[in-house]
């Protein structure tokens, strides 16, 4: 673990209510894909600390970046009012939800917020052309709300074993303009998605309600062993 102070270094506008915030780092901080760290900015003169997923992977050099969803919270308020060049302290690396490599095979499924670890694992696995086979199902609420669209179909498209599954929950959802999928995440998309779901290592991450969700179905319906499923809770502030 180290300790080090930095600068804002840009602000991302990625959906109409999510950015991403870059900090400038040196070349010796180190990261695993996936993994987190604490963020403190000054808030009315007093320091806070939040911690946040990377939504970048270790070999983009240069800085760190988180991607969070702006709510009336009075951090996320004062990460509005962020600029460049202002100061923060960041203390990393913490977590187990990473990926390097280990598993031939393995499955991520994710919603909303949650999809900032697995962007950091699949940016990481495209440009290591890592051979492990890799599906995501990413469940948003519209097509407007889907974080890292863009950054996820160039990943798809240049790493064959990338694939991606969008599926949009609105009941508004034009299913003529929409070719993806729609409905939540269930045994039923993910045997129709992923029918080799047995041979694969899951990893979950979104909400709660919704890790603990996944979790039920994949145990008890479709029965993924314990030692096959990691999670990571993402809890809105």
């Amino acid at each position: 673990m180290i300790e080090f102070e930095t600068e804002v270094l840009d602000i991302i506008q990625r959906t109409h209510n999510v950015k991403s915030f870059r900090f400038r780092i040196e070349e010796d901080v180190n990261f695993k894909p996936g993994q987190f760290f604490f963020v403190t900015i000054k808030i009315g003169g007093t320091e806070r600390t939040k911690h946040f997923s990377f939504s970048n992977s270790p070999l983009e050099k240069g800085y760190v970046e988180f991607t969070k969803r702006i709510t009336d919270s009075e951090f996320s308020k004062a990460l509005e009012r962020l600029k460049v060049g202002d100061w923060a302290r960041l203390r990393t690396p913490y977590g187990s939800f990473t990926f390097e490599g280990e598993y031939k095979k393995i499955a991520f499924l994710s919603g909303g917020i949650g999809i900032t670890p697995i962007r950091s694992i699949c940016k990481f696995a495209t440009d290591m052309r890592l051979t492990t086979d890799i599906v995501l199902i990413y469940g948003n609420n519209t097509e407007e709300d889907i974080i890292f669209k863009e950054d996820l179909d160039n990943m798809q498209a240049v790493n064959k074993n990338l694939h991606i599954v969008y599926t949009l929950t609105s009941p508004d959802i034009d299913e003529q303009a929409w070719q993806g999928r729609t409905g939540y995440i269930d045994d039923k998309m993910v045997r129709e998605e992923i029918p080799d779901f047995n041979e694969r290592v899951f990893y979950i991450c979104g909400p709660p309600k919704m890790v603990e969700s996944l979790i039920d179905i994949l145990r008890n319906k479709l029965g993924i062993q314990e030692n096959r499923i990691r999670t990571e809770n993402f809890v809105g502030y």
